[in-house]
């Protein structure tokens, strides 16, 4: 099975995407911040990640960066996921690494659809 590590400060966020996420056959890891999602790949690196821009301790960017660098860190299909979706913010998280970026908010048909774009599903 797949496992998709979802990355949000907000725990309803979570569990609105893991709800979705699980339905598309997916395992389910969730972090709070970007330090935590990285220490979580550096154990077990997802096959994909939905990531939120804003977020303490490690925002999204950074944690994008940073798992970049990390071996392996250029296997998990990442997909930002966040309310700042201006050209510049999209541009920015592509240029760092990301695969896809999605607006909040989202619901399952978006999720599935933005799956099934990236080959995930």
């Amino acid at each position: 099975m797949k496992t998709c590590l979802i990355v949000d400060d907000s725990r309803v966020v979570r569990k609105v995407a893991a709800r979705i996420i699980k339905d598309l056959r997916f395992e389910v890891i969730e972090a709070g911040d970007g330090a935590e999602a990285l220490e979580i790949c550096r154990k077990q690196m997802p096959d994909a990640v939905l990531l939120d821009w804003n977020m303490p301790v490690m925002n999204g960017l950074d944690f994008l960066r940073a798992l970049r660098r990390e071996e392996d860190g250029k296997k998990p299909v990442v997909m930002f996921c966040s309310i700042e979706n201006d050209a510049e913010h999209v541009g920015e998280a592509l240029r760092s690494g990301a695969d896809e970026f999605i607006m909040k908010p989202f619901d399952a048909e978006i999720l599935e659809s933005k799956f099934a774009e990236v080959g995930l599903i």
